[in-house]
């Protein structure tokens, strides 16, 4: 990796010149220009002192950009089997996201366990079958073809009411399946 190459990079996205980032991190307008030019390598200090000026960090900086997984396979997925329900992960490792995806497949029924209440949103999709979502006191169908959402402040939990397995689409922000 060129340091120097991604630094004036970054810095021109954000349409500063040497000057200005140089008078940010007390530098001379000549090191950025060496350091650009990978004329010279920074001390980690002042690496941390020209990123946070750039609004980044080490982390970052040095992550590479093809280490973000944008597609994931059937082979990603992770299972698990429980009271006439089947859980199916389909984004490995959401917990780390802001949003946790899930496919859920409930046998005629069958339901989850109560889920007390939380910080969050849920929004789920009914691919199969219909489902009853109770949340808090009241009592919502779902069938196929139709979505649901809710933030989830209340005890909630869902049922399938049908007489097929239920498939659907349930995803939760922040992860907490």
């Amino acid at each position: 990796m060129e340091i120097g190459t991604k630094i004036k990079r970054l810095r021109l996205q954000l349409n500063l010149s040497q000057a200005e980032l140089a008078d940010r991190c007390e530098l001379t307008k000549g090191y950025i220009s060496q350091l650009e030019n990978d004329l010279t390598s920074p001390s980690i200090a002042t690496l941390c002192d020209i990123l946070s000026a750039l609004g980044t960090d080490l982390a970052e900086f040095f992550k590479r950009e093809d280490d973000e997984r944008i597609v994931f396979s059937t082979d990603d997925f992770i299972e698990k089997h429980e009271n006439g329900m089947h859980l199916k992960w389909i984004i490995p490792n959401a917990q780390k996201n802001e949003m946790e995806p899930v496919l859920v497949e409930l046998l005629p029924g069958a339901s989850t366990s109560v889920d007390f209440p939380h910080d969050g949103e849920e929004f789920g999709y009914v691919l199969e079958g219909k489902i009853k979502i109770e949340l808090g006191k009241n009592v919502y169908v779902c069938k196929k073809g139709e979505t649901f959402y809710y933030t989830a402040n209340k005890a909630h939990n869902i049922e399938n009411v049908g007489k097929v397995t239920a498939k659907f689409l349930w995803i939760s922000t922040p992860p907490n399946f």
